[in-house]
């Protein structure tokens, strides 16, 4: 049993009765299944699980326990919840499998793909970020900010107020270097807001938001605007040099060609509209 997806322009296959299931089971990831293409990787049901060899990354959340790192070939991602099966996923180096093994609950699934996804498209200039994506007459717009920061409400507010304005995904767009532009794709991770489209824009600026009692929105420089991006990337490849030389030498190629933002705001109406004439400055609403 086998589906071939694709997400930012890259196909790759899922493999194997219970991940199959999994995967179908979903909903994000139905509008990226694909008839054919040609295939970058895949994902493959496993046995004999590596050892984990170093620790680069450990994280909690809603019950998970989860690690990152490296194998004796590889990388290795290890989910733990109480009472349960531990999941792993797990790739070695050159090769074009990503394999996973243990409880194939929907929930863990979804994450460790995000996680294999990301790790086999990094050096194939795309990026995972976590942020809300808004366009606007074919251009997209990413804002970034920590969870909690106004994200989701902020490109709300366009959707209410600027007309023409789309949501292309609330949480892990992918963003991918192509002929020298960078282009924003929708991706089967898009939060608690149900957004799952198999679409590209080009990507027009980057936003960083935080809240305040005013609006004021200014241009970044490029070290404050390598700063604003850099704590939106996969954190747990920060901790490994080769996937942190992926990430940065991707940052670079970004604060290229796009400009960066920041945006402290209220959560209001003045301050969507302040953002989209300062980003759009031809534009008439």
């Amino acid at each position: 049993m086998s589906n071939m997806y694709q997400v930012a322009g890259h196909c790759f296959t899922v493999s194997g009765e219970k991940l199959c299931k999994a995967v179908c089971s979903i909903d994000g990831f139905a509008p990226f299944l694909v008839v054919g293409g040609d295939v970058l990787f895949s994902f493959v049901e496993g046995v004999d699980v590596p050892k984990i060899k170093q620790v680069c990354y450990e994280f909690a959340h809603e019950g998970v326990n989860g690690k990152f790192g490296r194998t004796e070939n590889g990388f290795i991602l290890v989910l733990e919840q109480p009472n349960e099966e531990t999941f792993y996923l797990w790739h070695n180096e050159g090769e074009k499998e990503v394999l996973l093994y243990g409880n194939f609950s929907a929930g863990l699934c979804h994450f460790a793909m995000w996680i294999g996804l990301g790790l086999m498209l990094a050096p194939h200039n795309t990026i995972a970020i976590h942020g809300s994506c808004i366009v606007y007459h074919g251009k997209a717009v990413l804002f970034l900010g920590a969870s909690g920061t106004g994200k989701s409400t902020h490109t709300r507010l366009w959707q209410e107020n600027i007309k023409g304005a789309f949501l292309l995904n609330d949480d892990s767009p992918f963003l991918r270097v192509e002929d020298g532009k960078i282009w924003a794709y929708g991706s089967p991770w898009s939060g608690k807001t149900p957004c799952y489209k198999q679409e590209r824009y080009e990507l027009k600026s980057c936003v960083r938001l935080s809240q305040a009692q005013y609006n004021l929105m200014n241009k970044l420089p490029i070290l404050q605007a390598y700063g604003a991006i850099h704590p939106s990337c996969p954190p747990a490849f920060a901790y490994d040099e080769a996937l942190y030389d992926h990430i940065s030498n991707f940052i670079s190629n970004l604060l290229s060609s796009v400009p960066c933002y920041h945006l402290a705001c209220l959560p209001d109406k003045d301050a969507a509209i302040l953002s989209f004439k300062t980003i759009f400055t031809d534009e008439k609403m």
